[in-house]
């Protein structure tokens, strides 16, 4: 067995590697960047080396650094987590060629599912059914288009490298097609080094379904069953679960069976997810699922495998890593209830969802019925450096209705403040009754976004809440605010949560600031539901409702707003380089148009038009970097 290990990454999976391998007596050793010297992944391993500047390309990315690390602390093994160099053949050679243990498939497997071109030819020869498109070595933007035109509107553009919704673009009609193209090939060529990509056919209802592979070096190889990760945004997946809702035995033992067969077909080891796309207009039925591509590490959603299974899939990585069997054969693994996962980031719904960064100065992460997987503790910072997950939140129910209100609950009570976060998205998303009912597919979140963040506005029960305690702060009598503790419908063990009674003077109005906006109400007596929760933070008061943070404060005379809503200065939401300005000053504009890209965090982030109007100001330059809240343009209203 591996004694000491170097995990190559950081955040919440180096996190968790280490936990497991703590579990197993095995020495951990972290690396950190400038930006994650005080991470909490390198307060938790035994030994922590700094390899360079807080961008990635100049440490996580460098894999010279990194074996040089393993090699200066002694450490015999290397796991790279998932992301960053997780799926680079040649730093897993060069992990091989140094000597050391590379926990993960072996470099041609990688190589063999790295392209998503060329996996899919090996999977049509392996007898896997694969997506129709495209995949040819013709780059030629008019022959592409070409292409797109013969495999019929929609289409998806794909980076042949790509990974985790990174240079990817849906296109629905030809006139599009152009823009399309380069904004893929710019982002690839960005994240991937590669701005190569192929064209596919879009799947008008697609589900997104997933099976969990493992093999080790003896010849074995086992599937741990299905996840379904169709609810995302702009591709990127935001709830996971497994099982699949709708898979019959007789779909899943076919899908299984060929998620086997594309493993075995790269000589695959260790854990691996063979990602397929179904057409679920007529259910899942196992003619109409096919291969999309092959992903050669261990998943951001292999915690709700985990949870069904009762298998720790990292205990199985270093197992095998060791030269170890797999611990159990096919006919050892059931599935045990369901299990749904939520991915919490740091970022504005209510502005497109452009990612948010800072330092967590109220930070609350409900663990009482979750399992919760992150990187980062009250009074961290989040980085502009790398990807904004905050933390997953997963849970188990006996039945998938049982989960999904156990995930919405956590949510609920989630406070990442001042960060922004998507919970309160996300506690919508969970109680909406087409998600409810398994009405699934990738498009849902983009087609219902406004009913999504709708609960972003504060309810009246809320706004008095609020007003009682402003009210209590100035100088207010006979008020009392007190935990109000009450059963839960669903299950006994939530009999702990609590919401908030308070009581007031009747009648009275009270002015106040809410989110930076004057408001008033009338005060009385009022109580918050299951999931909210009450923090002060110096003469603001934070109270979170179903995931969505309010601040209030006193509205004194003489006072501003501190929102400067409608003034229509766009201002940079993070520090990033500016890739395109769309418009020019003395432009008329309309709501929702996009003014400009900015590149940051590893995405492009377009800025648009608050409401109709002209650009008074422009001061983006395309190619700049700019620093977080400069003022890109203004908007003035259209009179």
């Amino acid at each position: 067995m591996i004694q000491s290990l170097l995990i190559a990454n950081r955040g919440e999976i180096a996190c968790r590697i280490i936990r497991t391998a703590r579990e197993m007596g095995i020495r951990t050793v972290a690396v950190y960047s400038d930006a994650d010297a005080k991470a909490l992944h390198v307060r938790e391993a035994d030994e922590a080396v700094h390899i360079g500047p807080s961008p990635a390309r100049e440490s996580y990315l460098v894999g010279e650094k990194i074996i040089a690390a393993a090699k200066a602390t002694g450490a015999e093994a290397i796991h790279p987590g998932y992301g960053f160099l997780s799926e680079n053949a040649g730093f897993a050679q060069a992990v091989i060629d140094a000597g050391l243990v590379w926990v993960g498939p072996k470099p041609s497997s990688i190589t063999a599912m790295g392209l998503k071109d060329a996996a899919k030819k090996l999977m049509t020869e392996a007898g896997v059914p694969v997506t129709p498109g495209y995949m040819g070595a013709n780059q030629d933007p008019a022959f592409l288009a070409e292409q797109a035109a013969k495999i019929g509107y929609p289409v998806l553009i794909k980076a042949v490298a790509g990974g985790g919704g990174k240079g990817m673009r849906k296109v629905d009609a030809a006139a599009d097609f152009a823009d399309a193209l380069a904004s893929c090939q710019r982002e690839a060529a960005a994240s991937f080094g590669n701005d190569h990509v192929l064209i596919e056919k879009y799947i008008l209802t697609p589900r997104h379904i997933e099976v969990q592979v493992f093999g080790d070096t003896h010849g074995n190889v086992v599937h741990l069953f299905e996840r379904d990760c169709s609810l995302q945004r702009r591709h990127q997946k935001v709830i996971e679960e497994a099982p699949a809702p709708g898979m019959d035995e007789a779909t899943r033992a076919e899908l299984c069976a060929a998620a086997v067969r594309a493993a075995k077909a790269v000589d695959y080891v260790g854990a691996g997810t063979i990602e397929f796309i179904a057409d679920a207009s007529e259910g899942l039925r196992a003619d109409r699922i096919w291969f999309m591509e092959m992903n050669t590490r261990l998943q951001v959603e292999h915690p709700v495998t985990e949870e069904i299974t009762g298998v720790d899939l990292v205990e199985w990585q270093l197992r095998v890593a060791s030269g170890e069997p797999l611990p159990l054969r096919q006919d050892e693994l059931t599935i045990d209830g369901w299990a749904m996962e939520a991915r919490l980031y740091a970022e504005d719904p209510l502005t497109g969802f452009l990612p948010s960064t800072g330092a967590l100065n109220n930070f609350h992460l409900d663990d009482e019925i979750a399992r919760i997987e992150t990187g980062v503790t009250g009074g961290d910072t989040v980085s502009p450096f790398y990807d904004p997950m905050i933390a997953k939140l997963v849970v188990k129910g006996v039945n998938r209705a049982d989960a999904l209100e156990r995930l919405a609950f956590t949510c609920d009570s989630t406070l990442t403040w001042p960060v922004k976060n998507n919970a309160g998205f996300l506690s919508a998303l969970l109680r909406h009754e087409a998600v409810r009912a398994a009405a699934l597919d990738t498009g849902f979140i983009a087609a219902n976004l406004d009913t999504l963040v709708a609960g972003a506005e504060p309810t009246d029960p809320l706004l008095e809440m609020g007003a009682i305690n402003i009210f209590k702060r100035t100088g207010g009598t006979d008020v009392a605010i007190a935990p109000q503790k009450y059963s839960d419908e669903f299950v006994d063990a939530w009999t702990d949560l609590f919401g908030f009674r308070a009581n007031a003077p009747a009648n009275k109005t009270i002015w106040m600031l809410v989110d930076g906006q004057p408001r008033s109400t009338v005060i009385g007596s009022t109580r918050l539901g299951v999931g909210s929760l009450l923090w002060q933070h110096g003469d603001q008061i934070l109270i979170v409702d179903k995931g969505w943070p309010h601040r209030f404060e006193p509205f004194r005379a003489g006072g501003a707003s501190t929102g400067a809503a409608g003034d229509g200065a766009i201002l940079s939401p993070m520090p990033g380089k500016i890739i395109a300005v769309d418009v020019a000053a003395g432009d008329a504009v309309t709501k929702g148009q996009k003014l400009l890209t900015l590149e940051a965090m590893k995405m492009e982030h377009s800025l648009t038009a608050p409401f109709d109007g002209v650009v008074a100001e422009l001061n983006a330059i395309a190619g700049a970097q700019v620093q977080v809240e400069a003022l890109l343009a203004k908007i003035e209203a259209a009179k």
